[in-house]
């Protein structure tokens, strides 16, 4: 008999970006099937083109008086480039029709340009101009990566039980290279002296994970899905840096440091589902045992240090669901679990934007635990409530400290790094509705309220936080079909003065609109929509810690006007398909910052 699966099928998208500068988002998806054999490939190409203006008002104050002692004006201009490749390309073997072996190769290729010119005024009290510093940071870099997934799949009988396995193995290297220049003026503009630093920032991060589920139906009507996961991540960090001069370069070993982490996780889990005429139960629990190590090599004139950590913890996760009348459903759940640290937030080398304004890493950051509760109610299927709680012990956030002299003191300088506030306690409800206006117009609507407080030291012996604020959060999306293929989107959202650990940032939103065309016989697409409209989306807020009082502004490119042309071609495959899952790694993967 002819095999019905059998078939080719594919999509083309070709897309252009203009900003202030242009950007394009290019992508082909292949697929192929005859008999047991599934082929697929995935390429993508992504030109990244775009521009950040940085904007800070600093004001020193006194520890004692509380008075203002210096005042610090600052511009930064920021221009970045790259062109992001990915590929993905894969087979499935069907051994018969309950078992699937299969294997996935993906990649990608990152080379990024970056540059800074910065210019700031350091003025007394009185506003009176001392000095004025420029900087200027130039860094070339290529971020590229390697992967192989193994996965296999079995089902037993029609009773939904089967086991599946994944083995994956990812490799990412990257090599950035950073000329820096800090040049020092007179009020007058007159040179006082300049300063050249050089750096080689070599990183690899290796990740090895395996993981097998396993689903069965116990009884009539419980379903069982337990399995098991170990993943180890290996990081190293090279920072290599010099000062030039014009006899040479010399290594500075006040930056200068190699520094290693290894992480191992393992985690077992069961969930147990069951409904009971209107009411549905999902329990579950997961146990996760990490472990890990961090080591500073140090180099001729800096001491080494080393630390290990090792603790084990439980997640417990429960979902009820009672369904009164065809009117009114109503759900309570509860869950707990862990964020781990992005791999470069541990690493502790520093990266400058100009002498007084560097960001860090932190090796001693904790992973953050949080307890969720919420309790929701729907209506008809179309209007939803929830009522939500959440505390976090150990918040990771992004947090600010002035650097501190060899002596001690406190300095002008400003570190950015991830750290650990406390806690964080936040209680809010929402409110969302999708309205049919007309046949022809539906409307999305959303609402969210909260409260949150932060309380705690600073990486538990820093400073002293203790704030709190409530916020309003609007958005709304409006989707318009018309006849002969024509659809439109209308989109935006406002949100309120809000705070997030030392950030106070002030009220935001933005408009989004765009259109789409069916042509070719429904097999292609045009679309051309402008996201923030009227360029209101950014960043406008103050930061105050120690001594430090900071206003800033932050624009980027943001108003993008995004033309789409996408061409579906091939039949679709007719039978059952491979139900494509993600890998063991996937949230290995997501703590691993791409070119930031």
């Amino acid at each position: 008999k002819k095999n019905k699966q059998v078939g080719f099928n594919g999509s083309l998208t070709a897309n252009y970006q203009q900003g202030i500068y242009w950007k394009s988002n290019n992508s082909l998806n292949l697929n192929y099937r005859t008999g047991k054999v599934n082929v697929f490939a995935n390429f993508n190409m992504n030109k990244g083109n775009g521009f950040q203006q940085l904007d800070i008002l600093r004001r020193f104050k006194d520890p004692a008086t509380k008075n203002i002692t210096a005042i610090f004006e600052q511009e930064t201009n920021m221009r970045n480039r790259d062109l992001f490749s990915t590929s993905k390309t894969g087979a499935d073997y069907f051994l018969n029709k309950n078992t699937t072996i299969g294997i996935v190769a993906t990649g990608f290729t990152k080379p990024a340009k970056f540059s800074s010119q910065s210019t700031s005024f350091l003025k007394n009290n009185q506003s009176v101009i001392d000095s004025i510093v420029t900087a200027q940071s130039n860094i070339n870099g290529n971020w590229k990566n390697g992967g192989i997934n193994f996965n296999f799949r079995h089902q037993f009988d029609s009773t939904g039980k089967e086991i599946s396995a994944d083995v994956d193995y990812l490799s990412y290297r990257s090599n950035d290279q950073q000329n820096f220049t800090d040049t020092t003026y007179n009020p007058d503009w007159t040179l006082r002296h300049q300063d050249l630093l050089r750096s080689k920032l070599p990183s690899t991060i290796n990740i090895y994970s395996a993981k097998v589920d396993y689903v069965q139906t116990l009884g009539k009507d419980v379903k069982m899905e337990t399995g098991l996961k170990v993943s180890h991540v290996q990081t190293n960090n090279e920072a290599n840096y010099f000062n030039v001069f014009t006899t040479g370069d010399e290594v500075d070993y006040s930056k200068t440091n190699n520094f290693y982490y290894k992480e191992d996780v393992n985690a077992a889990y069961v969930n147990l589902n069951k409904q009971y005429k209107k009411i549905g139960v999902q329990l579950g629990l997961r146990y996760e045992y990490t472990s890990y190590s961090g080591n500073q090599l140090g180099n001729a004139v800096r001491k080494d240090s080393s630390f290990t950590k090792a603790y084990g913890s439980l997640f417990p996760t429960l979902f009820v669901s009672y369904q009164a009348n065809k009117d009114n459903q109503f759900a309570v759940s509860y869950g707990r679990r862990i964020d781990r640290p992005d791999y470069q937030d541990l690493n502790p080398f520093l990266f400058f934007l100009d002498q007084y304004t560097y960001q860090a890493g932190n090796p001693y950051l904790q992973p953050q635990f949080t307890n969720n509760f919420e309790i929701t109610h729907t209506y008809k299927g179309f209007l939803t409530t929830s009522f939500n709680y959440s505390h976090t012990l150990n918040y990771m956030n992004e947090t600010f400290e002035q650097a501190k002299e060899l002596n001690g003191d406190k300095s002008y300088a400003t570190v950015v790094r991830k750290g650990n506030i406390g806690e964080k306690n936040t209680e809010g409800i929402s409110i969302s509705a999708q309205v049919l206006v007309a046949k022809w117009w539906t409307a999305i609507l959303y609402s969210n309220y909260n409260f949150s407080k932060f309380s705690g030291r600073l990486n538990g012996n820093g400073e002293l936080i203790n704030v709190d604020a409530a916020n309003l959060l609007f958005n709304v999306n409006n989707q318009f079909r018309f006849s002969k293929g024509w659809t439109a989107e209308l989109s935006g959202f406002y949100r309120t003065k809000g705070v997030e650990g030392q950030i106070i940032i002030q009220p935001m939103g933005m408009a989004s609109v765009g259109i789409s065309k069916q042509i070719l016989k429904d097999k292609g697409t045009l679309k051309l929509n402008v996201r923030d409209l009227f360029y209101t989306n950014f960043p406008v807020g103050d930061i105050n810690f120690e001594n430090t009082m900071a206003h800033f502004e932050n624009k980027r490119d943001s108003r993008v006007a995004n033309f789409s042309f996408t061409y579906r071609f091939g039949k679709p495959i007719k039978g059952a398909q491979q139900k494509r899952k993600v890998g063991s790694a996937q949230d290995e993967q997501n703590r691993v910052q791409v070119g930031n």
